[in-house]
């Protein structure tokens, strides 16, 4: 079948073991297939697969794949948005996982509002507090995200964050605690968020221990990058 399909079903099983080990269903899980630099001929290998969620990082590569894929998946833009490409951003994907400003939230509503639509967005958390790294703080966090939820064409479903890269993922366990605290703090508080997407290919299995909903792995399901 190929080596793409051959580390799915390898990935699934962690995936299944690590659900398992914490209580939770699989049904909870979505793997998003990272596709940064990756060829479009296993992308189709990873689609035919079973791969139904492809997760990108510019919207340009994505925008090329889309029309050369041709096939039936969801996008999901994982990598920083420029405010100069949200509007091509709301009309590719499907949900918008890296939103980390007010500005750029109310770009992204003004955009989708032109467009017709409603973009579903995660709130993106620098939950690992490395200076280099996109995403809020965490103690600015909860006050944005009530922001957000205010806008009128946008759909504020999750948390996402870029962990710590460590080399013990058991370590980088705090990062995810933190995003689900958040998380459930805002349930508490009136905004109704369901996604945590946490956990790449080096912890995903510790992220899914703790809670996350969507897992975005590349290097584990197409090799490492050339």
């Amino acid at each position: 079948m190929g080596l793409v399909h051959d580390n799915l079903i390898h990935i699934r099983q962690q995936m299944a073991d690590a659900c398992l080990r914490s209580g939770r269903s699989l049904q909870e899980v979505e793997l998003v297939a990272v596709t940064k630099t990756v060829p479009v001929s296993r992308i189709r290998e990873a689609i035919d697969a079973g791969v139904r969620v492809i997760g990108e990082n510019r919207v340009q590569e994505a925008a090329d794949k889309a029309i050369e894929l041709n096939r039936e998946v969801v996008w999901h833009l994982v990598g920083h948005l420029q405010s100069n490409k949200v509007k091509r951003a709301c009309e590719i994907f499907s949900v918008i996982e890296s939103v980390d400003s007010l500005r750029l939230a109310n770009e992204i509503d003004a955009r989708a509002g032109q467009l017709g639509r409603t973009m579903e967005v995660l709130l993106e958390v620098n939950t690992s507090g490395e200076p280099g790294k996109y995403g809020v703080a965490p103690e600015k966090a909860i006050l944005l995200a009530k922001e957000i939820a205010l806008c009128k064409h946008i759909r504020l479903t999750g948390l996402m964050t870029v962990a710590a890269f460590l080399p013990d993922p058991q370590e980088v366990r705090p990062c995810f605690r933190l995003l689900r605290t958040l998380r459930d703090e805002l349930q508490r508080q009136g905004v109704p968020l369901v996604h945590l997407s946490m956990g790449m290919s080096n912890d995903f299995e510790q992220a899914i221990e703790e809670g996350a909903t969507l897992v975005r792995l590349g290097r584990a399901l197409f090799g490492e990058r050339t």
